[in-house]
């Protein structure tokens, strides 16, 4: 089953947060067990606040990827660009689709 993590975050600092990101998407791209698919959302309520969707194969995958020394040394560094704790909420992916 498809398992996605949504991360709640706050940033003054999104740019560099998205350097970050890239480069740990360029890192994964050739890797078994890393995310498939992402998206970033911005709160238009709050400005500094996001949602980032991550998407994986399995729960497993996820944890697999979640255990490597490079996904740690990554969210070390967004965690230095965040203002506060970020959030983590962990789905199993039921139903998706596009719809046009």
């Amino acid at each position: 089953m498809k398992f996605v993590q949504i991360i709640e975050f706050e940033t003054e600092r999104l740019e560099e947060m998205q350097q970050v990101l890239e480069e740990a998407g360029r890192r994964n791209a050739d890797r078994t067990n890393g995310p498939t698919h992402s998206m970033l959302l911005k709160d238009r309520d709050k400005p500094s606040r996001y949602l980032a969707l991550i998407e994986f194969e399995s729960y497993e995958e996820a944890m697999l990827n979640n255990d490597d020394p490079e996904t740690t040394a990554m969210a070390g560094r967004l965690d230095a660009l965040s203002t506060g704790e970020r959030v983590f909420t962990n789905c199993d992916l039921l139903d998706a689709r596009d719809l046009k």
